[in-house]
């Protein structure tokens, strides 16, 4: 039976790049708590890789968490540059919706069409964050105007053309439902509002075969490959015998020990034993993982429909 998992929601922020989704994490990261009071944050403290810092982009994708009231919000913040769409594609298929970061001066770019194109292909429900109001040649009303009208171009659902609008200075911590709003708050408690609000709870069945669809590949020189997904369906614990199948390859067909399972928490991937339905986890113990694998049961073994896309070239 399918169960909705209220206390989880699984988001990604989508946006053209340098329209600042990265700050935007980074601010709600400090908002949520996530750092002591007395740390030290660097700035931009998603982009971890030393290529990422020295060009001032998200190349690959980053999950983190953040914890708003009794609600766990599991965030990937997605490549902004259109080098790297086939990663925002990818990722897509993790979460139950987006929140779409324009800049309040430029307004729709080339990429944020790609970007919300994908989004809205997948049904995904929207939250628009117009961001950097603070500018001084801001124009937030003309920007909304823009970004309705991008929607009705892309054939967005009449669901999706309600999609609410946050307006936010990341930079300054603030946002609120209208411009003059946020120029007067002092917090992102109504961006918060929003995602919980409108980005809908997973859901899955509990009872049923396990199903996790890997869309990100990460590496540990001491585990080796790890494989990051959804869990769509059942539950996975430490030390299961699992299989791992492919919807596009239907000899593939490897059984495999789970020998350590994450989740993550901040910035840092925490240790668990089990999780359930509507988690976001990393998986360990799986040499030969790839994007598209579906970790799954031995007895019922089941993949999950992924569709093949090819891998951005990076000129780094």
């Amino acid at each position: 039976m399918l169960q909705k998992r209220e206390d989880i929601r699984n988001i990604a922020i989508i946006a053209h790049v340098d329209h600042g989704k990265t700050t935007l994490v980074d601010e709600l990261l400090k908002q949520s708590g996530t750092f002591r009071s007395n740390q030290v944050i660097r700035e931009r403290v998603m982009d971890s890789g030393d290529i990422e810092r020295e060009r001032g982009i998200t190349i690959l994708s980053k999950n983190t968490s953040v914890y708003y009231d009794d609600v766990k919000i599991n965030i990937v913040d997605t490549p902004g540059h259109a080098d790297f769409g086939g990663e925002v594609e990818r990722v897509l298929k993790m979460v139950n919706g987006v929140v779409l970061v324009v800049d309040a001066f430029e307004g729709a770019m080339p990429q944020t069409k790609f970007v919300l194109k994908n989004a809205l292909s997948l049904g995904l429900p929207v939250v628009v964050c117009v961001n950097k109001i603070d500018r001084p040649e801001a124009r937030p009303d003309e920007v909304v105007d823009e970004i309705l009208e991008l929607f009705m171009e892309l054939d967005a659902s009449d669901d999706q053309l309600d999609s609410p609008f946050v307006f936010a200075s990341a930079k300054e911590g603030k946002a609120g439902a209208t411009y003059e709003e946020a120029m007067a708050a002092d917090d992102m408690k109504v961006l918060f509002d929003t995602i919980v609000e409108h980005i809908p709870a997973p859901e899955g069945d509990d009872e049923a075969d396990l199903q996790i669809l890997v869309t990100t590949i990460d590496y540990n020189d001491y585990v080796g490959k790890i494989g990051i997904g959804k869990v769509e369906n059942g539950v996975i614990k430490t030390g299961d015998e699992v299989a791992i199948v492919n919807h596009h390859d239907p000899d593939k067909m490897e059984k495999i020990k789970v020998t350590k399972l994450y989740e993550f928490e901040g910035l840092e991937r925490i240790e668990i034993k089990e999780a359930s339905v509507g988690a976001i986890v990393a998986v360990s113990g799986m040499p030969e993982i790839h994007i598209g694998d579906t970790i799954t049961s031995v007895a019922n073994p089941l993949p999950l429909e992924y569709n093949k896309i090819s891998e951005p070239t990076l000129f780094l």
